[in-house]
Parts: structure tokens; sequence; C-alpha cells
């Protein structure tokens, strides 16, 4: 049979009036007799996820009944008394790095004792200690994500995004002498430019597949109540014939999963211009009341976007430091920021882990997604890094030690997973995020934040 050297581009797009919906990876995208590895396709996709207020796991009662990190370090841990306990599943994916410290997120000098809360989001993913400033003479550092943004984006339609739950629009100072931008997000393009985070899914949507060019148009096309498929239904037709029955099949789930998520959006947004009774009046049409559904969203749309490889970077703020919000659906009804500062009492310390424990169950979703996506010779759980933690320790002190930090996914196979890492005292989360800059491929980074040293996160034992 003659094989021919044609084939579909990566950068390919379904394209109608006023959409672009790039295509997922497909067969056809590798030229005849070319391996995969040489394609170039298989990028590793980075989600940086942060939640605030530390961990129950922090505390010394947390650290004796292993609320957070397991008791063994190694392969043989057990996470059934642990806030990791969902995670369970995805074991062999996960890598748990504990007894790493922020530093640089306490205060370094008088004016700055109790500004943690205003620090914490800031120095998260820069690792870096932030100027204490309510003007606009803001300082922090380039974030671990813009890094990898920096390197990867020039090959993909958005260089990087960045996603949030709660609201971060704020302008001005906060408290304790800190500008609220430093609360307001956790990716940094430059020590000086801190980037805004999208907290209402339909905007995220639009901008991933280009829906509309202006304010007035976006409206014009909800209004008429289409999907964005309907203007892609004919080149859909059109591609579909000229490729297998796999690619037929992944080209329609993708499709599929598309509309699903705008068809969710959708229904948020009727009930939300219903006119009836709102948890959050404040909050956008495009953003859910119910926080399990706004941080699926959020994860549906980062893997569609992995799929497709309009983006291979997202961060990721699950909430804001100081939220108040309630998490019934935890089995504990108290707020956030109130139940994190437990006196260290135990029973206290204890409904703050089933916080904990019901903010790390949303993970498993966005696991079973990226999993189920293929990617080249494998999935996208497979090609993709998945940092979650925090800057801060134990809340109740305001404390950054002992954060809690987890990674997930095999990062293109340079992550073995699977593997409970306990880190010599004192040492700087930074640390970890150099080696996780390393493994990402940015190999002539020497340093990172307070780095004193690379961390093995391959390492039975540290």
């Amino acid at each position: 049979m003659f094989i021919k050297k044609s084939h579909i581009s990566r950068r390919a797009a379904l394209r109608g009036l006023g959409a672009t919906v790039a295509l997922p990876f497909l067969d056809a995208m590798i030229p005849a007799r070319t391996a995969f590895a040489k394609t170039g396709l298989g990028k590793v996709r980075l989600s940086a996820i942060e939640m605030v207020h530390g961990s129950a796991g922090s505390t010394a009662i947390g650290i004796e009944k292993n609320l957070w990190a397991p008791a063994a370090v190694g392969r043989d841990f057990d996470l059934s008394p642990s806030s990791l306990q969902p995670l369970e599943p995805y074991r062999q994916h996960l890598t748990i790095v504990s007894n790493t410290d922020v530093r640089n997120a306490e205060a370094f000098n008088p004016p700055e004792i109790g500004g943690d809360h205003f620090r914490s989001s800031a120095t998260f993913l820069t690792q870096m200690h932030v100027k204490q400033t309510q003007g606009s003479d803001i300082l922090a550092g380039t974030s671990l994500d813009q890094l990898y943004a920096q390197r990867v984006g020039q090959d993909t339609a958005i260089p990087s995004m960045q996603l949030s739950i709660e609201n971060v629009d704020q302008a001005g100072g906060c408290a304790y002498g800190y500008a609220c931008v430093y609360t307001d997000t956790i990716s940094w393009a430059a020590p000086t430019k801190p980037l805004p985070m999208i907290r209402d899914p339909r905007a995220a949507f639009d901008q991933l597949f280009g829906v509309g060019a202006t304010a007035a148009e976006r409206a014009a096309q909800r209004n008429a109540d289409k999907s964005i498929l309907d203007w892609i239904t004919v080149e859909a037709g059109r591609l579909k014939k000229t490729l297998g029955a796999t690619d037929q099949a992944r080209l329609s789930d993708y499709l599929d999963n598309i509309r699903e998520i705008e068809r969710r959006i959708q229904k948020v947004e009727a009930f939300n211009t219903s006119g009836e009774i709102r948890e959050m009046p404040e909050a956008p049409i495009g953003v859910p009341d119910s926080f399990k559904e706004h941080v699926r969203l959020m994860f549906d749309l980062q893997v569609v976007a992995f799929a497709s490889d309009v983006t291979r970077v997202f961060s990721f703020k699950m909430a804001r430091d100081g939220s108040s919000r309630a998490y019934p659906e935890s089995g504990h009804p108290g707020p956030f920021h109130p139940t994190s500062h437990h006196q260290d009492k135990e029973e206290k310390i204890r409904d703050f882990a089933k916080i904990n424990k019901y903010h790390v169950s949303m993970l498993p979703y966005f696991l079973d997604k990226l999993k189920a996506t293929p990617d080249g010779e494998g999935n996208l759980l497979d090609n993709t890094m998945v940092l979650y933690g925090s800057p801060m320790g134990n809340s109740n002190l305001h404390n950054h030690r002992r954060c809690p930090l987890i990674l997930l996914g095999h990062a293109g196979g340079k992550l073995k997973g699977g593997l409970h890492l306990r880190a010599k005292d004192e040492t700087p989360m930074a640390n970890v995020m150099l080696s996780m800059l390393h493994t990402l491929g940015l190999d002539d980074m020497k340093s990172f934040g307070d780095s004193t040293a690379p961390f093995d996160l391959n390492a039975v034992s540290a």
C-alpha cells in the first residue's frame, strides 16, 4: 500500500461564524512513518491549583493523627486517616511531598505581622516574599506556571489561562498594608505583572473557543439560543468523511464534551436570570451557586483545552484567603476561614479536616476526565502535571511550615507516582517547585524563589 506523507496540522481548527474550535489530537495528525515521539505533540500540560488556609494536617495533632500526610514514606502508605483518602483510586498517579516550608510567606518585619493571608497567594507559585504596599508599586516574582508558559506558550493559541472560584476583582488596598492584587491571583508574568483570573465559566468558554469578537457579538449568540457547534456543523461533517473510524469517534466524543459543557453553562445562566433567589447574587450570571458544579465546569474546560492544545498551562485558585464560604457537603456546616482558626482543639481540627477532605474530593473528577482523554500513545493524565497545595500550614497560627503539597499525573513519564516523600525539616517548598520546573524541561534554571537545591521527586526516600 502506498502511504502518503500528508496529515492534518495540529493547529487545524473548525471555524464558523464567530466561533473557532480547535481539534483534539487525532491519529491523522501524525505523518506516515513518523514516530509519535518525533512529532512534538506530546507536550506536558500543567495545572497549578491553590487551596488557601493550609490544612488540619499541619497542626501537631494533625501530624500525629496523619490528617494530611500518611505515616509511612515510600510506596506503602495508608491514605485512609488523611484528607487525601479520596485520591486512593489514583495512588499510582500521586506524589505526596510533605514537610516543606514557605518561609517567604512569613513576616520579615514587624509591620508585616498579621498579613499572612494577604501575602500567601502571591507567594505560592512565585516562592518570593512580596513587597508590602497598598499602592501600584507591587512586587512579587514570576510564577512557576508563567515560567513554563513562556517556554511553551508560543506553540499554542493561548499561552496560559488563569481560573478562580471566588471573587478576585477587588482593587486598591486590602488589609495589613497589602494591595488586594496579592491575594487576588496566583499567576505573575513578571514580578510587577499579576495576571487576572477568570471566575465566570462562560467567559473562559468564550475565550477558549473564540466565541464572538466583541461582547455584543457574544451576547447576540447567547440570545440566539444556539450552540457554537451549530456554526461548525458543515465543517465538522466534511472533516469526519476524511477520517478513520477511531478518529471519527474521538472527534465526536470531543465535540459532545464541548456541547455538554456549553449546555451546563446555559443551564446555570438560565437559572441565574430566572428571578429565583441566588445564594451568590453578586456573582456573574455564568457562575453556579454550587461550589461543586463550578469547580467541575472549570476542570472540564481545562480538559478540553488540553485535549485541543489550545493551551498547555492553567492556574486555578479554588478559594480566596479569608473566605467564609460554607461547604455543607463536607459534613461540617461551618464557614471556611473561621473553621480554620481551630484554637488547636482536636474536635475543631477534625472539623477543618473535613473541609480539607471535601476540597481534595474535587480532584478525582478532574483526574477521571484526564485519564479518559486520549493523548498520543497514552492519555492526558499520563502527560499532565497537576500541582495541588497551599502556601499556609497551620492556619490557626498563620504559619507557613509543613505546608500541604501533592502532585498528580505522570508528566510525560517523568513522574513515577505512588510515592510519599517526606522532606527534611526546614526544606523550602521552592526546592520541589525547582524540580517541577526541571521536570517540565526548564533544566537551565538553577534556582527558584528561596530554593537551596533540587528535590528528587522520584526518590523512595528524601
